[in-house]
């Protein structure tokens, strides 16, 4: 890192003048640059041109995470070798190119170099950024050029070399055009402000800029377009001509305007120390066209260039499918000045953000990014939940679904928390902000998700072990097939190399574990990574925890008995009263059974906390509600006590002036619903249950009944350790699933095949458990399991199709059967493109065959759009 006498300007071979420190103009105010909710910095007011002497720049050293979207990247085999590429930079310290996502995630060290050079890679591999140029706005290419005393061709390369920029360009009105990293960390965006400040001479505004290019995808489909031109006009010139140089000129006009793409890329492959798939097709239509197989040389340019089209179409709606709801936290936020905060009426009808009429004065709606903690901020019926917050005026019901899989809106009113990115199905309410963004818990479980869903699993390393062998077997073998068949043409080996590439097996299974882990998540569970849901598919054996796991863990009220001569809404009354200050959970389960019987609690007075319960005072004289004592009651109470001991039930009394009012029951373990059904769907898919319990064993036998389970299959009474010992043993026999509620069941669950988190997400153990469920229907877990089945499935079918396809190809080639370039290729592409839809399937969007009809008419479509777009080029 420099030091600030140090700083200067790199223009690579571009002599530079001696640097001259600048004085700050006392007229430059030097306006902030906040970034928007699109990831566009702008300034509070346009930038004025001012021109100073600059020779000087920052020299920034930082390390960061940076992670775009780029385009076409549509195959796992690709993205290995993306990141192959990316990895022999000294600036990347590691990378993560994703073929499920579309993404590029890095870590740069900014000391040994700058981000650029690895867009610029991947963009020499057809994987550009996708992302909008910005424009620096009042700012010419030519003056910043003449105050560096460059060429304005060189200009592009300075701005490359700083901080946080992608790509630039200069336009043909001389505007510069910058590509910018999308969610920079807040230093390193600081330092790309000031460097590109320090560039330009001035404060700067970045607008969004004229689409000047075309994309990767838009040029492929124009050169296939030209191909399939000068493929007819070939068809027809034969019924006119029989002219061998007419052919080949028509031949060869196609074979090098609609071949561009794909010879670039191949290519760039090669100075990558790549081999992909674009290097065999392109020596592939270069022999055919070597042997004036015209017809076949653009046959395989127009297959390449449309399926790679289709695999790209179809990853791109697998995609959307996947993200589900989760990745839906907006962008934008409807903040109120506190202290024009006032009481909301129910609104039932949905109201979009912008046309509806503020409920408070001030109101405003501002970028995600601004709103702070402690912040209000209004949210009306229909709208997404922009921050995590607590409800502080109004009413109404949240959809949770995304977030727990409870399938029924909750009510919410004030004191009721709320997360973000779930929808408020009715309201207005206002909100304290307690989390933004980041730090947002439905943001939290998206990271998870992402996470889980880029870890490659045990079986697709096996398959990229395979391809990395079966790749230089078939370079090689092709070549020997050929000199072992004297006979035989040197096409085979053009055919071998095409048909047998594995982009169809390397795709079986990434596609279909992200598929399913994003449908796990949007049925309410986060599951760590495809190993878990292949691992889950195996299971036959689950051990569930009973408290907090099959029940609630939370008492509610039993049976209220009364003494002669008492009323039992004046009872309630008293025991809600005197709880009233208690966070005891019999106290909470008085004040809720007070709530749900519309009692209103008496006012009592003195309230203290004793050995035995609470005491206080109501009118000056003593009440009480403390643990139930059999030596101090008689008759029907005591009666009462006896059976609610029996049943392992808790009890206390009401007392008024020391003299019993009621018998008060608890049931310390209330099912939750659907606990029956998730024994049923078990069993019915082959996994045997068993209830393991630190609860007595009375208990758990009377549990195991209630849900259809034979007593020998409920074990009670069990410490942690001994938990741990029997899931030890029950695995040496089968494939166990441990699901358990918090810390207590840690151990248990890591010493299961599969262990799985049911609760809130605060007191799960996620690091040990394998899936975490924040919802608390037990239903999810069997629901789970019907998912990695089904994913299983899938894969064998993507897995078994693949080869097959494969081998039936090579066969066919070594057979004599097909000889044709162009046959080979399409079978080939297809059978990605089946890989593809027959994985998006787990998504459970449905519609297979209006996606496949989607898909093919998106060749139509693209081509003309794309064409439409050099049009709009050319004409502006």
């Amino acid at each position: 890192m420099q030091g600030d006498g140090e700083e200067f300007l790199s223009l690579e071979d571009e002599e530079i003048p001696p640097a001259k420190k600048s004085k700050k103009s006392s007229k430059n105010k030097g306006k902030s640059v906040v970034k928007s909710s699109s990831n566009v910095p702008v300034t509070s007011s346009p930038v004025q041109a001012e021109i100073i002497d600059m020779e000087v720049i920052g020299d920034y050293g930082g390390t960061h995470n940076l992670c775009w979207p780029i385009h076409d990247m549509d195959c796992p085999d690709c993205a290995s070798k993306a990141m192959n590429a990316l990895n022999r930079l000294s600036q990347v310290n590691s990378s993560k190119v994703s073929a499920t996502d579309g993404t590029v995630t890095l870590e740069i060290d900014f000391e040994k170099g700058n981000v650029s050079e690895a867009s610029a890679i991947l963009s020499s591999l057809g994987n550009d950024a996708d992302l909008p140029y910005l424009m620096v706005s009042g700012v010419q290419s030519s003056s910043v050029a003449t105050r560096h005393n460059i060429a304005i061709k060189s200009l592009p390369r300075v701005f490359r070399r700083q901080p946080g920029i992608l790509d630039c360009e200069i336009d043909r009105d001389n505007n510069i055009l910058l590509q910018i990293a999308p969610d920079m960390p807040i230093e390193l965006e600081n330092a790309m402000n000031h460097s590109l400040k320090a560039v330009l001479g001035s404060n700067f505004e970045l607008i969004s800029a004229k689409n000047s290019r075309l994309s990767g995808g838009q040029w492929r489909m124009i050169g296939s377009g030209i191909a399939f031109i000068m493929l007819l006009l070939l068809i027809i010139g034969e019924q006119l001509t029989s002219n061998r140089w007419v052919f080949a000129t028509i031949g060869t006009i196609g074979v090098l305007i609609g071949g561009t793409k794909m010879f670039k890329q191949g290519y760039a492959s090669i100075q990558n120390r790549q081999l992909g798939f674009q290097v065999l097709t392109s020596l592939a239509v270069i022999g055919a066209s070597f042997l004036e197989a015209w017809h076949e040389a653009l046959m395989v340019i127009i297959l390449v260039s449309w399926t790679e089209h289709m695999e790209s179409e179809a990853l791109i709606k697998a995609r959307d499918a996947m993200q589900g709801g989760l990745d839906r936290l907006p962008k934008t936020a409807r903040r109120i000045p506190k202290k024009t905060i006032s009481s909301i009426g129910k609104i039932t009808a949905p109201v979009s953000m912008s046309p509806a009429i503020p409920s408070h004065t001030g109101i405003e709606e501002v970028p995600i990014g601004l709103v702070v903690k402690g912040d209000h901020v209004e949210i009306r019926s229909g709208e997404l939940i922009p921050v995590d917050g607590t409800v502080i005026s109004g009413q109404g019901s949240v959809n949770k679904a995304p977030l727990t899989g409870e399938s029924v809106p909750v009510d919410v009113s004030k004191g009721d928390e709320l997360q973000a990115g779930l929808t408020l199905s009715r309201g207005p309410v206002t909100v304290e902000v307690s989390a933004v963004g980041e730090d947002t818990r439905l943001s939290g479980l998206i990271e998870k998700v992402h996470t889980f869903k880029e870890q490659p699993t045990r079986l697709q390393g096996m398959l990229e072990n395979f391809t990395a062998l079966w790749v230089p077997i078939v370079l090689i073998g092709a070549v020997v097939a050929w000199i072992v068949q004297p006979d035989e043409d040197w096409k085979l080996i053009l055919l071998l190399w095409v048909v047998a590439c594995p982009c169809a097996l390397l795709l079986a299974t990434p596609v279909p574990h992200a598929a399913s882990l994003s449908l796990a998540s949007k049925q309410g569970a986060i599951a760590r990574g495809g190993d878990v849901m292949e691992a889950l598919a195996k299971v036959n054996l689950a051990l569930l925890d009973k408290t907090g796991t099959l029940t609630s863990g939370k008492p509610k009220i039993g049976k209220i008995t009364l003494s002669k001569g008492r009323r039992r809404d004046s009872a309630i009354a008293l025991a809600a009263g005197i709880e009233a200050s208690s966070n005891h959970p019999y106290a909470e389960a008085i004040s809720d059974f007070a709530v749900s019987e519309k009692i209103t609690p008496i006012k009592v007075s003195n309230i203290s906390d004793g050995e035995y319960g609470v005491y206080g005072k109501v009118t000056g004289t003593e009440v009480s509600f403390v643990k139930a004592d059999s030596s101090k009651l008689e008759g029907s109470l005591l009666n009462a006590l006896n059976e609610a001991l029996s049943e392992g039930h808790g009890a206390s009394l009401l007392t008024k002036d020391n003299k019993p009012v009621a018998l008060f029951t608890f049931i310390h373990d209330d099912l939750r619903d659907g606990t029956d059904e998730l024994v049923k769907s078990l069993h019915k898919m082959g996994v045997n249950v068993e209830i393991i319990s630190g609860d007595n064993q009375e208990a758990v036998n009377s549990l195991a009944e209630n849900i259809g389970l034979p007593v020998n299959n409920a074990h009670g009474e069990m410490t942690p350790e001994q938990k741990v010992n029997w899931v030890q043993s029950r695995s040496e026999t089968h494939i166990t699933m441990m699901v358990g509620d918090g810390f207590n069941d840690a151990a248990a669950m890591a010493a299961a095949d599969v262990g799985i988190a049911v609760g809130t997400g605060e007191s799960a153990n996620l690091e040990a458990a394998d899936v975490l469920i924040p919802g608390e229907d037990p239903r999810l877990i069997s629901d789970l399991i019907k998912v990695s089945k089904k994913t299983r499935n899938i894969l064998i079918t993507n897995i078994t199709y693949s080869v097959a396809i494969t081998l039936t190809l090579v066969y066919m080639v070594l057979a004599g059967i097909n000889t044709n370039l162009a046959v080979g290729v399409l079978i080939h592409e297809l059978s990605v493109i089946g890989v593809i839809i027959n994985g998006a399937r787990l998504s459970g969007t449905g519609g297979t065959v209006k996606l496949i009809g989607e898909i093919g008419k998106s060749i139509w479509t693209g081509t003309i759009d794309s064409f439409k777009a050099l049009n709009s080029l050319w004409t502006s």
